[in-house]
């Protein structure tokens, strides 16, 4: 790793296994992996004794991009090793994109930090304060078993997060090729004629959610699905679905695939009871919802069904539900750690964070969850153990 710093009392590689080892035990900041350092702590006897301060100045001069090309080569080895594999993606390599909002706040702020006003409520009074926060997109192969992010980028000032995935897309096209990654999947915010312009140019495939924000393309989808039969799959009774191969997009001036999905099926829900006697109380019952989606997409399908359209969409939620859900709670995606006046060592902390995630999760599946039929061992369990196991060398010494 390339350090900036001239004349360093810590090695580089002690900061960076002491960042990647705290992010795999989900320390959740830059404060309890000093404390893990010190002695008795889980970090001891692999790191030693490490202060904050020389943590935060460190990766303040390190290179983001050194990082980012590390984690695109673990994404080669990853995919080299078959753990892209799947069943359903019919051999393509499908990666989602998106973007989530990490480290907000009134006080603290860092030079990359992007601006907003918000009115909130101070003391009883409403006010309107500048606020600082930070967005990062996110590329993540969600075709394979598990979801594997491929890298992440930090949203720009006066940027919008379309522009911020392009540039995302880009680099990592540029650092694994262009054949690494055959579709890509998003919600109805990239639908826009030039977002889909550039993922063509770069030779991908794409599927992307069809809503509101694009009212001539989804007003003619729907007259054209009104005028087509419905098909309907002995497999998947609960679904109904219509196709159309070529709906005119004026806003793109070209045609595209849509495929209009209604999908009936039983959920349980909870009811609040009012009674006089008793008061509240919840109730179980099971109502019938209905959901209606429409994907837009360039992709030929030939022999292949058009039901593997609406599986591909569905994918895109593997992002949202599993990797910003699973890093927010657990990998502490939003803790704003070293963050004032550090904007670098924050966006290096947390490419650190996703990178030990990702291999954190590799480890989780294929070499714990594979050996087991039927496990309980949760991914946070893991965490705890990794804990124990970095402090048991200096257990057994005593």
């Amino acid at each position: 790793m390339p350090d900036g710093r001239q004349a360093p009392c810590h090695s580089g590689k002690k900061i960076f296994d002491a960042v990647f080892l705290g992010a795999a035990c989900q320390f959740p900041a830059v404060h309890r992996i000093e404390t893990e350092c010190k002695p008795g702590g889980a970090l001891s006897k692999r790191i030693g004794t490490l202060s904050e301060d020389a943590i935060g100045y460190t990766l303040e001069r390190y290179d983001s991009r050194a990082v980012f090309a590390l984690g695109c080569k673990v994404a080669r080895q990853l995919k080299r090793n078959g753990i892209f594999r799947s069943d359903w993606s019919r051999g393509l390599v499908v990666a989602a994109v998106d973007g989530i909002e990490i480290c907000s706040s009134f006080a603290r702020f860092c030079d990359h930090c992007m601006e907003r006003k918000v009115k909130h409520v101070v003391g009883g009074e409403l006010r309107e304060d500048i606020q600082y926060y930070h967005r990062i997109c996110a590329v993540t192969v969600v075709s394979s078993s598990f979801p594997i992010p491929l890298g992440i980028r930090f949203q720009k000032n006066g940027e919008s997060e379309v522009a911020c995935s392009v540039a995302l897309l880009g680099d990592l096209m540029e650092e694994l090729g262009s054949r690494f990654l055959d579709l890509l999947v998003g919600d109805a915010l990239y639908l826009q004629a030039p977002f889909v312009k550039e993922v063509e140019a770069l030779g991908l495939d794409w599927v992307i959610n069809l809503k509101e924000n694009q009212p001539e393309l989804l007003a003619e989808a729907q007259r054209v699905s009104a005028e087509i039969s419905v098909e309907r799959m002995d497999d998947h009774p609960e679904l109904q679905l219509w196709h159309a191969p070529e709906v005119y997009w004026p806003v793109a001036n070209r045609t595209v695939r849509v495929v209009k999905t209604v999908r009936r099926q039983l959920e349980k829900r909870l009811r609040i009871q009012r009674d006089e006697q008793e008061g509240k109380r919840a109730e179980k019952e099971t109502v019938m919802e209905t959901s209606t989606n429409f994907y837009a997409s360039n992709l030929e399908l030939g022999s292949v069904p058009p039901l593997f359209i609406h599986q591909l969409g569905r994918s895109r939620w593997i992002i949202d539900s599993e990797v910003f859900q699973t890093m927010t709670t657990e990998g502490h995606l939003k803790r704003p750690s070293v963050h004032q006046g550090r904007g670098q060592a924050l966006i290096v902390l947390t490419m650190i964070r996703v990178l030990a995630y990702t291999l954190t999760l590799v480890f989780f599946f294929r070499q714990m969850r594979s050996h087991f039929r039927y496990s309980s061992l949760g991914f946070c369990d893991l965490a705890q153990r990794l804990a124990y196991w970095f402090l048991s060398p200096q257990l057994d010494s005593s």
